[in-house]
């Protein structure tokens, strides 16, 4: 095809750079009299086209008139829509990627897929790349056909409603750390919020040490009173797991050598699945070697061969004892035991280590997909893990299709890149040497506003700009925005002052950040 691309003169030397080996398509290139792309309207690309009416190719020797263009590529970040041009000139006209680093990535798709007059490419191409990759997810979900017959197969099960196997994407299963001393509406509050997230099962841990069937029983009873999930009862005390049981929990976490004797008739009886450990907790035994573990393992999956069992060969933190022997462990398993589900406790690494966790639970998927795990365990106790269930779900569905498409997890429509770019953007040098340089100083002065202050707080998930006036308050504002709190403080002419202004949108857009991170916004200081 013949497309000429409409840039501005800031991004002209980014868009030659990155077409000047493209070869796929004849380009042509005009660079409109204007510094800054987005300031480009309609009007103004019909003007300077019909003002010359032959264009040079920037990768071929060729000339062409602008009649026979095939195609009209605009700057992304153009405000008006194309349509305009295309009537005018009479070449079909498209919006660009709001990046020129993007260029290629449009080029390559204008064959294959039909770009908007109105949304950037590069949006277009990424959310087509979301519902592909969501299709694939929602094509394993409960219900169809196809997963009824899937479910025939040795290798896949189901708890309560939540199938899960080799042929299904891993399960996140959300365990709600010290559950006993959480009030009813705080327990029901945060299985909300863990469902939400993205978990498949919900589990309640109970304290270790403790006796305390009674709170087992109301709390799986609560929670199955209100939500249709899958539940689980953490605890390996036996009398806890009964009463779990006697609510109908779906699934016991955990049976060991210690205690499996004690409760495997009533699981049976209740016909619930249960994970084993290789332990004996009760004779503080715990496997070191990975072949013990399996060996351990097998033997106890034996003894409860009339149950539903899901293997844990124990995940460790790292350097206690060694990550690297668990997962030798659970390699083994699976290579020993290639039908039988597999457990894989993230969160045993995630909580104990000082990381952030987005990058720690994508790593640790892609080990579990590699070697078969099916359920991927995880708390949320510390502000560093906080929002693991969503980023274990959304890595698992990444693993999950990069496994499907035989590929890696890249450039698959889904990611959990946050703090740093997936794609290249914009880098418009400015020669600013002839320019005086005025050197900027804080001098800290302040002065009040007549008009009143504001205290910004970040809750329920919305920035909250409260209001003071003659110290006293008076109104709040929110928003999910920075930019919808500041224009409503200036359509209702709540500030005076130019520097009151400015540092206003400073702190709103620190806030805002914060809401976006799950970071802990406090006004007048830094979040990083």
């Amino acid at each position: 095809m013949k497309i000429l691309i409409i840039t501005g003169q800031l991004a002209e030397p980014i868009i030659k750079e990155k077409i000047k080996n493209y070869k796929d398509h004849e380009l042509y290139l005009k660079v409109m009299p204007i510094p800054i792309a987005a300031f480009i309207t309609p009007k103004l690309i019909i003007y300077y086209m019909k003002q010359k009416n032959i264009i040079e190719s920037i990768n071929t020797d060729n000339t062409s008139p602008v009649d026979n263009i095939d195609m009209i590529i605009t700057p992304g970040l153009m405000k008006q829509d194309t349509t305009e041009i295309q009537e005018k000139l009479n070449i079909p006209s498209y919006k660009g990627p709001t990046n020129a680093a993007d260029i290629n990535l449009t080029l390559d798709i204008v064959n294959t897929m039909k770009l908007s007059t109105s949304r950037p490419a590069n949006i277009l191409i990424r959310d087509k790349q979301y519902q592909e990759a969501m299709q694939i997810i929602n094509n394993y979900q409960q219900g169809s056909e196809k997963i009824n017959q899937l479910l025939e197969k040795k290798s896949n099960i189901l708890i309560k409603d939540c199938p899960l196997g080799q042929d299904f994407p891993m399960r996140i299963l959300g365990e709600i750390a010290n559950a006993p001393s959480l009030t009813e509406d705080r327990l029901i509050e945060r299985v909300g919020y863990y469902i939400e997230s993205g978990a498949d099962m919900v589990d309640i841990g109970m304290h270790a040490g403790e006796n305390n069937p009674a709170k087992a029983y109301e709390m799986v009873k609560l929670i199955k009173d209100n939500y249709d999930v899958p539940v689980s009862i953490d605890t390996l005390n036996p009398d806890e797991i009964k009463s779990g049981l006697n609510a109908e929990c779906d699934l016991v976490l955990s049976l060991d050598h210690g205690n499996y004797s004690k409760v495997i008739d009533d699981v049976r009886d209740y016909n619930a699945s249960c994970v084993i450990l290789p332990t004996n907790y009760s004779k503080n035994y715990i496997p070191r070697i990975p072949i013990d573990r399996v060996k351990s393992l097998e033997k106890l999956d034996k003894l409860c061969e009339n149950i539903q069992t899901i293997a844990d060969p124990l995940l460790d933190p790292i350097n206690s004892f060694s990550l690297t022997d668990s997962i030798i462990a659970c390699s083994l398993y699976r290579q020993r035991n290639p039908t039988k589900p597999l457990f894989f406790g993230v969160g045993n690494v995630s909580e104990l280590l000082d990381a952030d966790s987005n990058g720690v639970n994508a790593v640790l998927s892609g080990i579990g997909m590699e070697i078969g795990a099916n359920i991927l365990f995880t708390p949320e106790a510390s502000l560093k893990t906080k929002n693991s269930i969503k980023e274990l779900k959304t890595a698992s569905n990444m693993m999950f299709i990069a496994n499907i498409r035989k590929t890696i997890p890249k450039n698959l429509g889904i990611n959990l890149i946050e703090l740093k770019d997936e794609y290249d953007k914009d880098d418009i040098q400015i020669d600013t040497r002839d320019l005086p340089e005025i050197k900027a100083v804080a001098d800290g002065k302040f002065i009040p506003d007549t008009k009143g202050s504001f205290k910004i707080i970040v809750k329920d998930n919305l920035i909250n700009a409260v209001l003071y006036q003659n110290y006293e308050k008076t109104a709040v504002i929110t928003a999910t925005t920075a930019r919808a709190i500041y224009e409503e403080i200036l359509r209702r002419n709540l500030i005076s002052r130019m520097e009151h202004a400015a540092y206003l949108g400073m702190e709103l857009e620190k806030a805002e950040i914060a809401l976006k991170l799950n970071k802990k916004y406090v006004q007048d200081f830094p979040i990083f």
